[in-house]
């Protein structure tokens, strides 16, 4: 007999890892249901150690690949076939040749005698939220009906990250070939007409000589100045990336005018929908939040629903957890407050998701409209300058009456 590690959930929604001694995985397994827990994972001792590094190496899926497979999967379980047949069916056939080898690994695993939720969690390159909910569909009978829940989510969450990256697609390609062409400028043309006004021995106006100098006198000062800002650029990510630094970066970033205010709004959005989907799927409420906190990006947000998480376990209502740590908009805060006395969360939270989302994209738009002219009429003006301040010496030589030998 072994022992295996678990990760479960009781009725009150509280998880936590359990040690079970049992003579399968099957075994192990089904102890911990006659006993009531949820159970989110079933693992030897002795493989903790290979899948953690499994899961770390692997890349998660996503995309248009990840959605048609789920619509695939969905339509072969609406159409009654066992959960064996139709992992068979995609394993050889689905749209994606390359999610067909994790196909025929979860197949194998549920063969095995594992849940589907369980396989789906070991292959370790579906996100948490996936298999979640998964295991709440599995868990009240109604997988079907679930994945249609979760695809919804995807469409959503899906076009509003698509739209995002439409919009800024102009913007960066301005920035870029601007950059390309002062940094070519910059680096060949300029230094060419400071040896030719050299040869010439004319004197050079203020513009020409403010040119010239930065660029070829104080060229390494002006370069040891960008290295030290991008330096810094990199210290500042390497921070961000820890809890406490991420936290901090975000909640400067937040507070930032305009831009800060829609950041915040697009993640509070994101992770409505999340908590929403696992929600409606029959996922309990804590055991959803812990879920919805791992998919949020923000450190700061997720920190927020974590600590909430806590503060719910407790028995502490959702909107009075998240309005103590001041982080979350108001009018989120009120409409989730409105859901949990209607008995109607989740899809107060889809709500949610649905107003911010919406208002995100109009300004998104609204700034990208700005943004490109002014990046436009920036580079235009600076590229200008530079071609004038080459060239005036040559105008003003020409317009004096002189000749250039």
């Amino acid at each position: 007999m072994g022992e295996f590690v678990c990760r479960v959930a009781d009725a009150n929604g509280r998880v936590f890892s359990h040690v079970e001694a049992a003579s399968s995985l099957a075994e192990a397994r089904q102890k911990l249901a006659e006993r009531g827990l949820f159970v989110y994972s079933v693992e030897t001792r002795s493989s903790l150690l290979s899948a953690f590094s499994k899961r770390r190496s692997d890349r998660q899926v996503g995309g248009s690949d990840f959605l048609i497979l789920n619509q695939q999967f969905n339509t072969l379980i609406k159409a009654g076939l066992p959960i064996l047949r139709a992992l068979d069916l995609l394993a050889d056939r689905a749209s994606s040749p390359k999610l067909r080898p994790v196909i025929s690994q979860i197949r194998d695993r549920v063969r095995e005698g594992k849940s589907l939720s369980e396989a789906i969690t070991e292959s370790g390159v579906f996100s948490k939220v996936y298999s979640t909910a998964i295991l709440a569909g599995e868990k009240s009978g109604n997988l079907s009906g679930v994945l249609d829940y979760y695809i919804a989510y995807q469409k959503v969450s899906t076009g509003v990250k698509k739209r995002i990256l439409a919009a800024l697609v102009y913007p960066v390609l301005l920035i870029t070939v601007a950059t390309v062409i002062v940094t070519y400028l910059v680096s060949f043309v300029i230094p060419k007409f400071a040896v030719l006004y050299r040869d010439l021995n004319v004197e050079l106006p203020g513009p020409t000589q403010f040119l010239i100098s930065l660029t070829t006198d104080y060229r390494y000062v002006v370069i040891g100045i960008f290295a030290f800002l991008a330096l810094t650029a990199v210290g500042v990510f390497l921070w961000s990336r820890t809890e406490e630094g991420g936290a901090a970066f975000d909640r400067m970033k937040f507070r930032l005018p305009i831009i800060g205010d829609t950041l915040l709004k697009f993640q509070v959005a994101q992770f409505s929908r999340t908590l929403a989907t696992l929600l409606t799927g029959g996922t309990p409420l804590v055991a959803a939040l812990q879920t919805a906190s791992d998919a949020i990006s923000s450190k700061l947000i997720r920190s927020t629903v974590t600590q909430s998480t806590q503060m719910v376990r407790e028995g502490e209502s959702l909107h009075g957890a998240l309005a103590s740590r001041g982080v979350l908009p108001e009018l989120a805060l009120d409409m989730i407050e409105v859901g949990e006395s209607s008995g109607a969360l989740a899809p107060m939270l889809t709500s949610v998701a649905e107003f911010y989302e919406e208002e995100v994209g109009v300004r998104l738009s609204a700034l990208v409209a700005v943004i490109e002219p002014v990046i436009l009429i920036f580079m235009g003006m600076l590229v200008a300058f530079i071609l004038i301040s080459l060239y005036l010496p040559i105008f003003s030589f020409s317009l004096s009456g002189g000749a250039i030998k």
